[in-house]
C-alpha cells in the first residue's frame, strides 16, 4: 500500500523567521499608508490654523476692500549707513475693516459649471466614440494626443487661450478678459481628463451587455448612452470629479483669461474673480496684514470646496443608488424596445 507523504515540521527558527518578516512588511504597509496621508493631514491642519480665525459671515457675503492704509514702507528696504533720507517709521496698522471674497466664491463656483458643461459632453462622448466606434488606429491616435494633452503644463493652456480668444484684432474668436473665455479654457483642460478616465471604465463594461441589448434589436447608439454609458456611471463620475478638482484650483489659465474682478461680474462676457486668483492677489501681490489672512481663509474654503465634491460623490455613487438607477434604465430601456402586444 503506498504510504502518505509526510510534511516536514517547521522548525521554531524558521517560524520565528517568517513571522519577523511578516510583521516587517505589514509594519512598512502602515507606515507607507501614513506617508501617503500625511501630506493631506499637514496641508489641511496648516490652512486651518491659519484660515479658520477669518472665516465669518462678512468673509462669506461682503466684497473685498482695498486697504485703509500704505503699507510699502513696511516691506521697504532699509536706508544705507550715513542716507540723509532716512525712511519714515512705520505706523502701525489702522483697525481692520472686515471684508469678504463673496464674488471669488460665486465666480468659481460660475467657472467650474461653465468648464464642465464644455468639457464633461466632450469628454464621455469622445470616449464613448472611442470605446465603441472608432477604428484601432484612430483610436491608438486619439488615445495618445489625450495623454499629451494631460501633461502639458496649465500656463500653457492659459497662453494658447490668450491667443484665441484675448486679443482684440488678432484672436480667433474674440472673447476678452471674460468668464465665458476662462470657462473654455477650463473646458479644454478637462477634456483630455475625463476622455481617457471614461474609455477606460467604458472598456470595463462586458461585452455580454452588448450582445444582450443587440439581440433585443436595440439600436447600437441607444445601447451606448443607455446601457453602457449607465452601467460605467461610477466611473465616469469619477473621472469628472478628478477633472472638477484640477479645474478648481487652477491659476495660471484665469491669469491669461478671467483677469480678476473686485465686484461682482456683470455678465459672461466681464472679468470674473475667482478662489485662485483671489489666493494669488492676497497672498502675494498684496501688503496688507487682512488681505494675507484673508488668503489663508480663502485657500482653506478652496480645500473645503474639492473635499465636499468628493463627499458628495461617494454618496451619490453608492452600490444601493447606483444599482437602482441603472436597474430602472435598463427596464425603461427594454419596454420602450420591445413591440406592443397585440390585444385579443
Amino acid at each position: 500500500m503506498p504510504t502518505a507523504t509526510t510534511v516536514p515540521a517547521v522548525s521554531d527558527r524558521l517560524r520565528r523567521w517568517r513571522k519577523a518578516k511578516s510583521g516587517f512588511a505589514a509594519a512598512l504597509s502602515c507606515v507607507s499608508a501614513l506617508v501617503v496621508i500625511a501630506p493631506l493631514g499637514l496641508v489641511f491642519g496648516y490652512l486651518l490654523v491659519k484660515g479658520v480665525g477669518s472665516l465669518n459671515w462678512d468673509f462669506f457675503t461682503k466684497l473685498p476692500v482695498q486697504p485703509t492704509a500704505d503699507y510699502s514702507a513696511m516691506f521697504a528696504d532699509t536706508p544705507a549707513d550715513g542716507a540723509t533720507d532716512a525712511a519714515p517709521a512705520p505706523t502701525p496698522p489702522p483697525e481692520v475693516i472686515h471684508s469678504g471674497i463673496a464674488n471669488s466664491i460665486v465666480g468659481t463656483f460660475v467657472l467650474i459649471l461653465l468648464g464642465a458643461a464644455f468639457g464633461v459632453p466632450v469628454g464621455v462622448l469622445g470616449a464613448i466614440y472611442l470605446s465603441e466606434y472608432a477604428a484601432p488606429r484612430v483610436a491608438v491616435a486619439v488615445r495618445f494626443g489625450a495623454d499629451v494633452l494631460n501633461g502639458v503644463p496649465s500656463i500653457v493652456w492659459g497662453i494658447v487661450a490668450y491667443a484665441l480668444f484675448i486679443p482684440p484684432g488678432k484672436s480667433i474668436v474674440h472673447l476678452g478678459y471674460s468668464a465665458l473665455a476662462a470657462g473654455l479654457t477650463l473646458g479644454f483642460i478637462m477634456i483630455p481628463l475625463i476622455l481617457r478616465t471614461t474609455e477606460e471604465v467604458l472598456r470595463l463594461v462586458p461585452a455580454g451587455y452588448r450582445e444582450a441589448a443587440l439581440a433585443l434589436g436595440i439600436s447600437e447608439w441607444r445601447i451606448s448612452l443607455q446601457i453602457i454609458a449607465k452601467t460605467a456611471f461610477k466611473g465616469i463620475l469619477t473621472g469628472v470629479l478628478l477633472a472638477v478638482a484640477r479645474i478648481a484650483g487652477e491659476t495660471a489659465p484665469l491669469l491669461f483669461t478671467a483677469l480678476g474682478n473686485e465686484g461682482w461680474s456683470k455678465g459672461l462676457l466681464q472679468p470674473i474673480d475667482s478662489l485662485s486668483l483671489r489666493i494669488y492677489k492676497f497672498g502675494s501681490q498684496s501688503a496688507d496684514p487682512d488681505q494675507n489672512r484673508q488668503a489663508w481663509a480663502a485657500a482653506l474654503v478652496l480645500i473645503v470646496l474639492v473635499l465636499g465634491l468628493n463627499v458628495a460623490l461617494r454618496f451619490l455613487t453608492r452600490e444601493r443608488i447606483v444599482k437602482k438607477a441603472v436597474a430602472a434604465q435598463a427596464r425603461a430601456t427594454l419596454a420602450a424596445s420591445m413591440p406592443p402586444t397585440a390585444t385579443a
